[in-house]
């Protein structure tokens, strides 16, 4: 099974080789048709803590690191 790979915000970056990234996704609702917006943070893995807040980056499953961290920071679209 292919690896899920999901794009968001860097929205902390205070711990340690760990940043948390915001990942919204739009969808239609079925009954009222209009568009929601959710929202999820997932914490990502960033070896040589190199991203900061603001960054748009790329994160992708990862067998568990830690507690609560699945994920892995892959790649950074702007600096």
């Amino acid at each position: 099974m292919p690896k899920r790979v999901l794009q968001g915000t860097v929205v902390s970056d205070k711990q340690d080789k760990t940043v948390v990234v915001l990942v919204e996704r739009r969808y239609t609702h079925p009954l009222f048709k209009k568009t929601v917006r959710r929202s999820k943070k997932f914490h990502a893995h960033d070896e040589t803590n190199k991203y900061k807040v603001g960054d748009i980056v790329s994160i992708s499953e990862h067998k568990p690191i830690s507690k609560l961290k699945r994920w892995i920071v892959i790649e950074n679209e702007k600096a």
